[in-house]
């Protein structure tokens, strides 16, 4: 029986997704909520796991494609996908071969390997007064901007004695927005790691050092026990297969604090499921309980039934900083929000209409970000109040249109700027929320297109939120929320009809906009986006 594979259920608000990453093949073996395959959007990336195991049939949307809500893009055959019982014989033939080979071949590069440490063993010996005479090469922290005091460890990918090539990423160094990758000036060994990770660090601050052209550290156990280096092979190639981890596992590895290593997966060539990380966690839990148990004397206290475990987990930096902000603004704004509602259906019929030769002449589709950029410049150029903010007891109005796009990433939600606004064409700026959106979930963004920004326009409605109150983004005086866009029954000309409406929520300091403004501003928002044809016009 086939199992179709389709694409999640979207939001109104998001039209459609791009195929992003399969992580199988057409013929590969799949286990139940093993993920198949990654679909982006404007603003988050969904995975569609299988329903059960079988065989991967068919895939009919490929990478880069792009596929609406519903649609089916390959399907799954139930059981062991095949009936012919002598192919199955060939094929258990070819694969019983094919793993002898392998084992052949494992166990011939164990001897070699193990006849190459030897002889390194003894280069080491004749020659170890060479390698300590080694150019030493300081690893230090990047510049930091004049905004940014210090920085923390992030994660080392490599450890003390380990070799290391030229341009390789030794360490990533977290600030309050941007990850920055410290990479190897030369090849070597690392000799020494200064700085572990979690510690605050400085500016041009020395974290560690490598060995210009030195060997990795060999440990006397290496060549007592030839069984030791296959062992270590096996575990390599377990490693590697472990790396090849699903969004959602890696996120689920952070949370738990967990490396890819120390957990066994259990999916198709060792993969790592959630369930896997799950049981791993539940284990050590259940280990943990029992030895505080036995080392605590009996109490009168009721026993509790369940599963009761906690964890302390240290904020990251980008979440502190996240925290200390909406603080701020809370108590250094006199912040208030007014509301309105907008009528999608023209944007909607817009879009269904032009959509094709959009993509075909510009390379990428229409959204509704877009529209929503539009028109809140326009209506920036008619309140330069909201386009203002205030430095001490002075009003600054910008003449530019910097406006920063709230983006949800797995470290947190960030607000890259997109530039000059008012100069970009549709395209443009889909082009451009699509980069920074991008660069966000993969932890690109640079600090210059993190700073700057006169306005936050903030999408919760890809994530289903009806309304909400947006907080400011300080030094700005305005941040614009769009929400999920839902059918509801509105008065037109006396009579009832079933329109797509959406709520509008624009959050202003009232220390620098007035009512006046902050509902002219919306309004005008309101009246561009229901009649579309206005941003052409200018009117």
């Amino acid at each position: 029986m086939a199992i179709e594979i389709k694409v999640p259920e979207l939001p109104e608000s998001v039209a459609d997704g791009t195929i992003a990453t399969w992580h199988v093949k057409e013929g590969d073996t799949v286990s139940r909520d093993q993920n198949l395959v990654d679909i982006e959007t404007d603003k988050v990336v969904l995975e569609v796991v299988a329903e059960s195991d079988g065989v991967v049939g068919k895939i009919s949307a490929q990478e880069g494609d792009t596929v609406k809500s519903q649609e089916v893009i390959g399907s799954i055959e139930e059981g062991e996908g095949g009936s012919d019982k002598k192919a199955k014989s060939d094929d258990s033939d070819k694969k019983d071969d094919a793993d002898k080979k392998d084992k052949d071949a494992k166990k011939d590069d164990g001897d070699k390997k193990a006849s190459e440490k030897k002889d390194e063993k003894k280069s080491n010996s004749s020659e170890g007064s060479s390698e300590a005479s080694g150019e030493t090469i300081e690893v230090t922290v990047p510049e930091l901007p004049e905004s940014v005091s210090e920085a923390t460890i992030a994660t080392w990918h490599v450890k003390a004695g380990e070799k290391v090539t030229r341009d390789q990423n030794l360490v990533d160094i977290e600030t309050d927005k941007v990850v920055l990758e410290v990479v190897a000036e030369a090849d070597g060994v690392l000799a020494e790691i200064i700085h572990d990770e979690g510690a605050n660090v400085g500016a041009k601050e020395v974290i560690g050092k490598i060995t210009k052209g030195g060997s990795p550290s060999v440990t006397p156990s290496d060549s007592d026990d030839d069984a030791d280096d296959a062992d270590s092979d096996d575990s390599s190639d377990s490693d590697k297969n472990s790396d090849a981890v699903s969004p959602s596992v890696r996120r689920l590895l952070a949370e738990h604090d967990l490396s890819a290593s120390s957990v066994k997966g259990t999916g198709k060539d060792g993969r790592i499921t959630k369930e896997d990380v799950e049981k791993h966690v539940k284990s050590a839990g259940e280990k943990k309980s029992e030895s505080k148990s036995e080392s605590k004397p009996a109490s009168s206290q009721p026993a509790v039934s369940g599963d009761r475990t906690q964890k302390r987990v240290a904020m990251t930096r980008l979440r502190k900083t996240i925290a200390k902000r909406l603080l701020e603004a809370k108590n250094s704004t006199a912040m208030l929000t007014t509301f309105n509602e907008v009528n999608m259906k023209p944007i909607m019929d817009l879009r269904k209409t032009y959509q094709k030769e959009f993509e075909d002449r510009h390379g990428i589709r229409l959204g509704f970000m877009s529209f929503y950029v539009k028109a809140v410049v326009e209506a920036l150029k008619r309140f330069p109040e909201v386009n203002a903010s205030i430095d001490g007891d002075d009003i600054v109005y910008h003449n530019y249109f910097d406006v920063s796009i709230a983006v949800s990433t797995p470290r947190g939600l960030v607000t890259p700027v997109l530039r000059d606004c008012d100069k970009l064409s549709l395209a443009e700026i889909e082009q451009g929320i699509r980069d920074l959106a991008i660069k966000g979930r993969d932890g690109k963004l640079t600090l210059d297109e993190m700073q700057g920004g006169n306005f936050t326009i903030t999408n919760g409605g890809v994530f289903g939120s009806l309304l909400s109150t947006p907080i400011l983004n300080p030094p700005q005086s305005a941040i614009l929320g769009m929400h999920k866009i839902q059918d509801r029954p509105m008065a037109v000309d006396g009579k009832v009809e079933i329109l797509p409406m959406m709520y509008l929520a624009l959050s202003y300091d009232h220390r620098i906009v007035d009512g006046k403004e902050s509902v002219g501003f919306l309004v005008t928002v309101k009246n561009l986006l229901e009649d579309p044809q206005r941003l052409l016009l200018d009117i």
